[in-house]
């Protein structure tokens, strides 16, 4: 499992609560999510370069993403359903993207914008709702 040591060291009990704690796989996420925004957006300034120029070094920010996402999906799917992980994954990005666009474009969303990440969120509501 990830962070895991072997029983005999002193910090075993420590790293292993981490590794099975409900908001490591929300840590994980949100880093993961913020390597994904530059992936994808952060060429958009760069729009003079050549288009296999930024794939590549998107490609370069993604393998941070997917080193952090990976582990992320796999300790949180010890917790959360696949479902609840996907739309907390929805939610995540949608928060991160709105940070970022605000920094790197100067921009922030619109009226309609934020109704519709509220639906959004209203989507994680219902699916963390007990089914009972």
């Amino acid at each position: 499992m990830f962070l895991r040591l072997v029983p005999n060291c002193p910090h075993y009990w420590k790293m292993t609560t981490i590794a099975q704690s409900r908001w490591l796989p929300v840590v994980l996420l949100i880093c993961s999510n913020f390597f994904m925004t530059c992936a994808w957006y952060g060429h958009l300034k760069f729009k003079s370069k050549p288009l296999l120029l930024v794939i590549l070094a998107s490609w370069g920010i993604a393998f941070f993403e997917y080193l952090l996402q990976v582990p992320a999906n796999r300790i949180g799917s010890n917790t959360y359903s696949f479902y609840q992980l996907k739309i907390m994954q929805e939610v995540i990005t949608l928060a991160v993207f709105v940070v970022f666009a605000f920094f790197y474009f100067k921009t922030l969303p619109a009226w309609n914008h934020i109704a519709a990440f509220l639906c959004i969120l209203a989507a994680v509501v219902f699916a963390f709702w007990p089914p009972k």
